[in-house]
């Protein structure tokens, strides 16, 4: 199968509101970066009575976007996908703005407890002071005036991931499990590979006609990007047991090869995706190494 085709056309249209879909308006962060490309969307969603999805970063511009939207509407709940630092942290200001309750997954937490002498490299990139008041449970679902959302939980980029399908519309929330503009990082501890292809797999069964993610444009065909998606990162694996299979036993050595036409100030992320990968194959039964998997641990095959 071919590559995602990954879709880079984006107009941010910073400090708007911007129709999506009927009764959903995107408005984007202006916090761009190798990671959030233009910024993070937050979605608006409803009439006069609305929910926000993911309201964003601490930041005073986008704050005063949204409430510049919201403005004679009334806000019940504030959803959010996960608990990075460009998706949480405005929540806390939107709440006592508004009144709403937040709605979650949960608090920030990795997907297996840090090894010893390890260190979490994406721990600044997380909001540990997000705990939301309402925890959803997988299919769990929450109304307000002419919408309604479901949670769909997705970890894999992190622990705590959720995605939210707008009932009766085939439209999924993805925030950043599925984007249109690139592949979502999947960082251990943080993130777990084996989690993010099971959550991949559940978003193929599911169908839906439109994804609007938490970073760029929408993806418009969901059916074919998701397949394309799952069989490049299957690729990726062999990648990696090729590299092992050729006498490559540090993921530096992997990293040099596999992803030799990647800007190398982005190689730092992509050591962690092949730690990912090798967590999952170890797993597995098909890679050995000698001691816990980490970015300077020594690799074999099995």
């Amino acid at each position: 199968m071919d590559s995602p085709a990954f879709d880079l056309a984006f107009e941010p249209a910073y400090g708007q509101a911007v129709p999506v879909a009927p009764g959903v308006e995107r408005i984007t962060a202006e916090n761009p970066g190798p990671f959030t490309f233009f910024g993070t969307n937050s979605y608006i969603v409803g009439s006069s009575s609305v929910a926000v999805i993911d309201p964003g970063p601490e930041d005073e511009a986008h704050f005063a976007a949204l409430m510049a939207a919201l403005a004679g509407r009334v806000v019940t709940h504030i959803f959010v996908s996960h608990t990075h630092r460009d998706h949480s942290p405005l929540a806390g200001r939107l709440q006592a703005a508004t009144g709403a309750v937040t709605v979650g997954q949960g608090p920030h937490r990795p997907a297996r407890p840090l090894r010893e002498g390890e260190i979490n490299p994406f721990a600044e990139s997380s909001d540990l002071s997000f705990v939301p008041d309402i925890t959803l449970s997988d299919g769990e679902t929450l109304s307000g005036d002419g919408w309604s959302l479901r949670a769909v939980l997705t970890p894999g980029h992190t622990a705590n991931h959720a995605a939210f399908a707008l009932e009766g519309r085939d439209l999924l929330f993805s925030g950043d499990h599925v984007m249109a503009w690139s592949t979502s990082i999947v960082a251990p501890p943080d993130g777990s590979m084996a989690d993010y292809m099971e959550s991949l797999e559940r978003l193929i069964a599911r169908e839906d006609r439109l994804l609007l993610p938490g970073h760029g444009g929408p993806v418009t065909e969901p059916s074919t990007f998701l397949k394309a998606l799952k069989a490049h990162r299957l690729r990726r694996e062999l990648a990696v047991l090729a590299r092992v299979r050729a006498g490559d036993t540090q993921i530096a050595e992997m990293v040099k090869v596999i992803y030799r036409d990647t800007d190398p100030k982005l190689h730092g992320a992509a050591a962690l995706s092949v730690l990912a990968h090798i967590e999952n194959l170890m797993e597995r039964g098909e890679i050995a190494a000698d001691g816990p998997p980490s970015l300077a641990a020594t690799y074999r095959l099995l």
